[in-house]
């Protein structure tokens, strides 16, 4: 029992989101005719610095109804959002995970995970606790402890902890990774983490290993969505190949962080 079983409150699950096109800065109609997300889908969102990616984000977060300087239309589950629910701070569709997280409470890892549960008058919090802390130390590149004060952690340790408390214990049904290649964190377990709790998750991104990761991408040039593209069999090829040079440099950054030599290795 949550939050709003305890105040008798109906959810409505968010099994997708469909985007109706708008237009760009330059006044052109956006290049496609419409795109739905399905939960447990990754959407990776590609584009320049300034193109418009968080005027989508805010989009679909607001339930845009042609009433945004883009003039889109976003539906929920095919119809468009209630306005109690657009304008509701308690109804938020989308939970953004920035590139700079810097926690200033004075409590512990266990203590603000605690604070959480308990916000959200969870039964078994304990075991959630537990739960998140054990996946936030799988995501982190440096394992970290209950007892550690948040305000101590790194950036990657940081994301790790609000990625895995995202996933288990927010009821936003989409989040929104902001350039999470920056975190040092295990990406890919971060991904399937989001997933496999039913979250549409939304990757701005400039990795082309990230990129590649999603199910399909939203190409953003000149504030507008100029094409939405499928992941093709040749990109996973591609997928795969760049992963083993990811590895092999993950594999050198961890030895440098602990001291260790260098070697030249055959690719």
């Amino acid at each position: 029992m949550d939050l709003l079983d305890i105040l008798g409150i109906t959810e409505e699950k968010v099994e997708s989101i469909t985007i109706l096109p708008g237009y760009n800065k330059l006044g052109e109609k956006e290049n496609f005719e419409t795109f739905t997300i399905n939960a447990g889908e990754i959407i990776s969102i590609v584009g320049p610095t300034g193109s418009g990616k968080s005027r989508l984000l805010g989009d679909i977060e607001w339930g845009a109804q042609a009433d945004t300087p883009t003039k889109r239309t976003v539906l929920v589950n095919g119809k468009p959002m209630d306005s109690k629910k657009r304008f509701s701070p308690s109804s938020k569709l989308v939970a953004q995970l920035s590139q700079n997280m810097n926690f200033v409470m004075d409590l512990s890892v266990e203590e603000f995970i605690n604070l959480h549960a308990e916000s959200r008058l969870v039964e078994n919090r304990e075991e959630i606790v537990e739960k998140i802390f054990n996946k936030a130390n799988e995501l982190a590149g440096e394992k970290f402890k209950m007892s550690t004060p948040i305000t101590s952690l790194s950036g990657g340790q940081s994301r790790a902890l609000m990625i895995a408390d995202t996933a288990i214990l927010s009821s936003s049904p989409i989040v929104l990774i902001d350039e999470i290649e920056n975190a040092g964190i295990d990406r890919k377990k971060a991904l399937d983490l989001l997933v496999g709790h039913d979250k549409i998750v939304l990757m701005a991104t400039h990795d082309p290993i990230l990129a590649l990761m999603g199910d399909k991408r939203i190409i953003i040039q000149n504030g507008g969505i100029s094409k939405v593209m499928e992941i093709s069999q040749d990109e996973k090829d591609i997928l795969g190949e760049l992963q083993k040079l990811d590895f092999v440099f993950q594999d050198m950054r961890n030895k440098l962080r602990y001291g260790e030599k260098l070697e030249l290795i055959d690719m």
